[in-house]
């Protein structure tokens, strides 16, 4: 299996299972609509479409994709990533993107 770069250090892609319980290696950029999941948006995303949409993966993983894009790439995360990334939101530190 591939390892995959992540801010600088490699890792192994996260895994899911499907509904027959077999592991899948699940790859950022897997066809969002492929993955058995469960897609939830913000209540604050608006009808223009600016969406981002979460699931969790069996696994554990969290998938993310673009609402606009149903079918297109989901990235995928660990929980240590999504939560670090949270953290970081909820502190500030990318209000200089907006």
């Amino acid at each position: 299996m591939p390892l995959v770069a992540s801010h600088g250090r490699a890792r192994r892609p996260a895994q899911i299972v499907n509904s027959k319980e077999t592991a899948v290696p699940v790859q950022n950029g897997v066809r969002a609509s492929s993955l058995d999941a469960r897609w939830v948006k913000s209540r604050h995303s608006n009808a223009e479409g600016n969406c981002v949409e979460v699931a969790s993966l069996i696994d554990g993983g969290v998938a993310l994709r673009n609402s606009r894009d149903p079918d297109g790439p989901a990235l995928v995360y660990t929980p240590a990533e999504v939560a670090a990334f949270l953290a970081g939101a909820k502190d500030g530190e990318f209000d200089h993107l907006l």
